[in-house]
């Protein structure tokens, strides 16, 4: 068992005036004096080998973890000048044993530095098989006190040095140069020694000071963690930017920040995508857009003519044409819109354009009766030998109709008792383009059987024979068919 004295620190005989106090007390500015430090507060790690720290005036012991301290108020018999410490962080061990003759073990001697008043206390530590031994230790003299003999050489034990008011003060071995750190080692001062420290971001690996790889410490990063003697740094990947902590990956939205696309950004995260108007298309560099050529995509989009425009097409008709509902062509009736007629002519509009007819088309000795009829008096007798009438009509078919296709219908006008009536293409049908089919007694039917082109003008003319029952009265009239075929198929 170890029994430590706790002693008081000694009145001051004279009236101290100094402020600068000895190693191992700091001055206390509110009771105007010097008071202890507790090292086994402040200094990190005091005691080593799994020594226990323990403090006491001027400096602290180490002891082993299994000593049992007692602390005695008595005042101690003696004390011993001040000489013999042994270094900032003196070791004392003791052991013991119970018996009943005899020496059963001694103590190794136990010291601290107290170098209050330029002296160093020093103990001694035995274990006898006596009763009531203890260890006393000689309370060291007023921190606050200068030596009266300033001339008096102190003895500093090791890591201390005389200072010019004749007290230890601790020695900077760091500062002096005297440790013995490697270069790739950092000096730390300590009370009465030093310590040699790896810098940051090294460890210690036997005698040297290898990189600590935080990399492989997560998660010192958010994305990607880059390694570098004695530090690192973090990045983060594209589409990414460092937030101000330097290891949040915050999103950076391109769209605002450096818009690459020609037309639509979407930002995403980690990127963006570019998209296009209607009537474009992305290229092949996935930032610009290039135009569409709906024309060439469909030759179904107009009814004659695709133009292609930048974002868009449009549709043209041919002269005598309009755009309707933006694709098709519809005719346009020139007679309603641009008349240009004399007034003896009538307008008569077909597909894609108009023509001008003579009000009046009788020709000699026909006269006019009625609009477009023209009746040869019986009266004359050239007249014997003519058709009895010629009713002048006008139709417009569109190029390359479907074929065979009913056109036109002709029907009498005046139906006389125990007659008649039979049809004929008196003239105008060469080339076999048109047929007619008698579909009544007083009827028929053209009928387109060629497919015709235009644009191209046909007159044909149709006649109706009526003869009576006996034989005795015979006539016939002609409908003067007059036939536009338009430039196109609409």
């Amino acid at each position: 068992m170890l029994t430590l004295a706790l002693v008081k620190s000694q009145d001051t005989e004279e009236t101290i005036t100094y402020t600068q106090c000895t190693d191992g007390y700091e001055w206390d500015p509110v009771r105007q004096q010097c008071k202890d430090i507790d090292e086994c507060d402040i200094v990190q790690d005091a005691c080593k080998g799994g020594m226990k720290c323990v403090n006491h005036y001027g400096g602290y012991l180490c002891l082993p973890k299994t000593a049992q301290i007692i602390v005695n108020n008595e005042q101690p018999q003696q004390e011993t000048p001040a000489a013999e410490g042994v270094g900032a962080a003196a070791n004392a061990a003791a052991t013991s044993s119970t018996g009943t003759g005899g020496v059963a073990a001694t103590g190794i001697a136990a010291s601290g530095v107290v170098p209050g008043g330029g002296v160093v206390a020093s103990a001694a530590v035995e274990v006898q098989t006596g009763r009531n031994n203890f260890v006393t230790r000689r309370n060291p003299a007023d921190p606050q006190r200068i030596p009266a003999n300033p001339s008096h050489r102190i003895q500093c034990a090791t890591g201390y040095e005389q200072s010019e008011h004749n007290v230890c003060q601790d020695i900077d071995e760091c500062t002096a140069g005297t440790h013995n750190c490697r270069a790739d080692q950092v000096c730390i001062n300590l009370r009465g020694s030093f310590a040699c420290q790896c810098p940051p971001g090294y460890q210690k690996r036997g005698e040297q000071c290898v990189d600590v790889d935080e990399c492989t410490i997560p998660p010192y990063c958010h994305q990607r963690c880059v390694n570098t003697p004695g530090s690192f740094y973090c990045q983060c990947n594209p589409g990414f930017q460092l937030a101000a902590n330097n290891y949040t990956c915050v999103d950076i939205n391109e769209c605002d920040a450096s818009n690459q696309c020609a037309q639509q950004c979407y930002n995403i995260l980690g990127s963006f995508i570019c998209q296009c108007n209607q009537g474009y298309e992305l290229s092949s560099d996935r930032l610009n857009c290039e135009d569409i050529d709906e024309c060439r995509t469909s030759s179904y989009l107009c009814q004659y003519q695709c133009v292609n425009e930048p974002g868009k097409f449009s549709c043209m008709c041919p002269q005598g044409y309009q755009v309707v509902r933006g694709r098709t062509c519809q005719d346009i009736n020139e007679c309603e819109t641009t008349n240009e007629c004399r007034e003896d002519e009538m307008c008569w509009n077909y597909h894609g354009g108009f023509r001008c007819y003579p009000r009046n088309p009788c020709q000699d000795p026909y006269v006019l009766t009625s609009e477009n009829r023209c009746v040869c008096p019986v009266s004359y007798a050239m007249c014997r030998e003519l058709p009895q009438s010629i009713v002048y009509k006008y139709m417009s078919i569109r190029s390359d109709r479907s074929v065979p296709s009913d056109i036109f219908q002709i029907q009498a006008t005046t139906i006389y008792a125990n007659t008649i009536n039979t049809f004929r293409i008196k003239s105008g049908n060469e080339n076999g383009e048109f047929y007619l089919r008698q579909t009544s007694p007083v009827s028929a039917m053209l009928v387109l059987v060629k497919s015709l082109s235009g644009p191209r003008e046909y007159i044909v003319d149709l006649e109706m024979l009526t003869v009576n029952s006996i034989g005795t009265f015979r006539t016939s009239s002609v409908l003067r068919l007059t036939i536009i075929v338009g430039p196109f198929s609409f």
